[in-house]
């Protein structure tokens, strides 16, 4: 069976990097986020990553230390900066996978700039590219970052990896009631507010015709079974 995915957009969360603790960066998760994503490679599959950056620090926590907004946000967005700096170390050197880091923020000792044709080119020659620095402006998070970048480089599809293998009604972890929801469309996950991404990845998402597969990353295997078109997860689409 082929590959019903040939370019695919991750959102990897911050909160993955830091493992069990939530915090800082764990080199048990870097080793198998890259084995999970090698999978994925090996099918012949076209991947961006965008990283969030909240194991390190998260834009609106400034606020409750009186840095305001917008400066919390820039370091929100340095914060994914390391995170995809460490991805990148860790799939060159642990899955042997040529790997670019792009950055919304001018950086250009650690990441190249952001250009969206450079971005396109290096998945075409069959590098990953890890999207760094959220969209570089303060306000917008980096669901919406995931959502601009995958329609910019026209991905098939935005792969939300979470710790939960969908789209619930509430909450699972803290209500047993909550249903699990299979499969629903960008507008009413909207109308419903279900924490998919936020309101603004979602539009942008709903506006481009991208589909959205919602599924547990730390279950070995579900990344590569999504791409082959297998059932796994929550799945929005228009």
């Amino acid at each position: 069976m082929g590959n019903k995915f040939k370019r695919i957009l991750l959102k990897l969360s911050g909160e993955a990097f830091g493992g069990v603790k939530g915090q800082g960066i764990d080199p048990n998760f870097l080793r198998y986020i890259s084995n999970e994503i090698k999978k994925v490679y090996n099918e012949g599959v076209q991947i961006a990553i965008v990283v969030g950056g909240g194991n390190i620090f998260r834009g609106i926590q400034g606020t409750d230390i009186g840095i305001d907004r917008a400066t919390g946000d820039y370091m929100g967005m340095l914060a994914t900066l390391i995170n995809a700096l460490a991805l990148q170390n860790a799939l060159e050197n642990i899955a042997q996978i040529p790997t670019r880091v792009l950055s919304a923020l001018e950086i250009r000792a650690v990441a190249e700039p952001y250009i969206r044709r450079r971005a396109i080119r290096h998945l075409e020659k069959g590098r990953v590219v890890i999207f760094g620095a959220g969209t570089g402006n303060p306000f917008f998070s980096t669901d919406t970052a995931a959502a601009l970048r995958a329609a910019e480089i026209k991905a098939d599809v935005i792969i939300k990896a979470t710790k939960v293998d969908g789209i619930y009604t509430d909450d699972p972890k803290k209500n047993p009631k909550a249903e699990k929801i299979e499969e629903i469309s960008h507008m009413e996950a909207l109308n419903r507010n279900l924490k998919v991404m936020d309101s603004t990845a979602l539009t942008l998402a709903k506006e481009n015709n991208i589909p959205i597969m919602v599924l547990n990353i730390f279950e070995a295997d579900n990344l590569v079974k999504a791409v082959k078109g297998e059932k796994v997860g929550s799945l929005v689409k228009s």
